[in-house]
């Protein structure tokens, strides 16, 4: 990947991370308690991510609005939308792979 320059890496990391915001919002059927039972991360986990570099970078962002970007919508009205309580067997996945942070 050596004939990529950084800008270029940039635009394509960017572009990558578009598509999985398009993904994730297509796919509102997969819970958080999922992503994180199976992946370790989930929709929150972004938008903490995204607000941390907005912060790095001296962008000042709340915590609703950063949810906002990575949601496609105000988070209440997404899960008032699309979240579901947990099952027994998700909550206890998730006390077994919960991140220690």
């Amino acid at each position: 990947m050596s004939n990529v320059s950084e800008e270029q890496r940039i635009a394509l990391e960017a572009a990558a991370f578009r598509r999985l915001l398009e993904h994730l919002r297509a796919r509102s059927d997969v819970q958080n308690i999922d992503l994180m039972n199976l992946a370790g991360f989930c929709r929150n986990c972004l938008s903490n991510w995204y607000r941390e570099a907005a912060d790095a970078a001296g962008v000042t962002l709340s915590k609703d609005e950063s949810r906002e970007i990575i949601y496609g919508e105000p988070y209440e009205q997404w899960q008032a939308k699309h979240q579901r309580e947990a099952s027994d067997a998700q909550k206890a996945a998730f006390e077994v792979n919960k991140p220690s942070h």
